[in-house]
């Protein structure tokens, strides 16, 4: 039976935050110093994750609503959905229990983002990548190098674990993702996937069950569900990485593929 909630956005800011997992990055210590703070949230915290050493959070990406939060949940997706406003920058895991998951996320530049409902058929940890050949097709400058693909692992631009988006049984290229870009999450500087800070995503992964259902909202919904938070965030042109960095020989030989018998939360 479909049931309908909405989120109380006051009602967030007085929730306990959500547990951990992982992120995509070098290694870095896994405590601080007696005498000081740690410059993380403990749900973004380091980890261990299928093999790799995986680094905190900073503090200066999760400030205000930029994090993970639990809450009341009232809007207009069915419960056991996954509910996206790519205006407002937040993704929605809506429970049984009249509750959601809100996490935060980056989204598509403007004209790049999938909207309306779609299925999430599959889900992988630690994925490879390639581009599309409209990626390729519209910003040859930023893809073409990368045509032939990353294999899953550090280097991979999905990240930790990816969601993969079907429409009437086909593949939409669109994804839930992770991603190394900490700066997009809250903005807009996708190719069109949803981006996802890798401790979230790993978290969402965690608690998707195959299939699921999806909703993208629409701008008009967005400001009907969400007027406070609509267009939040700036728009980032596209970021250059060079193949150097992803595929020069020194970047190859200090990766190694995931132990995907060692993944966080199993």
């Amino acid at each position: 039976m479909s049931l309908n909630f909405q989120m109380s956005r006051r009602s967030f800011g007085a929730m306990m935050l959500a547990s951990s997992a992982a992120a995509c990055a070098p290694r870095v210590p896994d405590s601080a110093p007696a005498d000081m703070a740690p410059n993380y949230l403990p749900e973004y915290a380091p980890l261990r994750d299928a093999g790799y050493d995986l680094p905190a959070i900073p503090l200066e990406y999760t400030a205000g609503i930029n994090r993970r939060m639990e809450g009341l949940y009232t809007g207009e997706a069915p419960a056991g959905s996954i509910d996206v406003d790519p205006y407002a920058k937040f993704l929605y895991h809506v429970h049984y229990d009249g509750t959601a998951t809100r996490y935060p996320v980056g989204v598509g530049r403007q004209g790049r983002t999938l909207s309306g409902l779609a299925t999430i058929q599959d889900k992988k940890a630690w994925p490879g990548w390639t581009p599309t050949a409209n990626m390729l097709r519209t910003e040859p400058d930023v893809y073409g190098e990368f045509r032939n693909g990353i294999p899953g692992g550090l280097r991979s631009p999905l990240g930790a674990r990816a969601l993969y988006i079907y429409r009437n049984g086909k593949d939409t290229y669109y994804r839930v993702h992770g991603t190394n870009d900490l700066e997009s999450i809250g903005n807009s500087g996708s190719a069109g996937c949803i981006r996802m800070f890798n401790q979230d995503i790993i978290h969402l992964y965690n608690n998707v069950t195959l299939p699921m259902t999806i909703n993208i909202r629409s701008e008009s919904e967005s400001q009907r569900v969400d007027p406070e938070y609509f267009n939040r965030g700036r728009e980032l042109p596209a970021k250059r990485v060079s193949a150097d960095e992803l595929l020069g020989e020194e970047a190859v030989s200090n990766d190694r593929a995931p132990d995907l018998s060692q993944l966080a939360g199993n």
